[in-house]
């Protein structure tokens, strides 16, 4: 079986998203979220990333669809927990 995971994370896109979108973010202040939840923090944190690559632009194009076919393959609630854990729980 071929080892997908990529520098501890599940795999080169949730690595990357997180390494370059989320990368020193503390939740609480950014997000406004006092009281963490995983799986809520999860979905903020995917629109986030969402809302950079379609905000770009009002029509859509090859190049969007593409980035938004990499982001499909983000591991949110792992970037989530990192957050929690390095920023809630310290």
């Amino acid at each position: 079986m071929k080892d997908t995971t990529y520098n501890g994370w599940t795999n080169y896109a949730t690595w990357r998203v997180n390494l370059e979108i989320f990368d020193g973010i503390d939740p609480r202040d950014d997000y406004g979220l006092q009281n963490l939840d995983v799986y809520d923090l999860a979905k903020r944190l995917q629109e986030h990333a969402e809302e950079l690559i379609c905000d770009y632009k009002n029509e859509t194009s090859l190049a969007q669809d593409y980035a938004l076919a990499f982001l499909s393959d983000v591991n949110w609630a792992e970037i989530a927990r990192h957050m929690i854990d390095d920023y809630v729980d310290a």
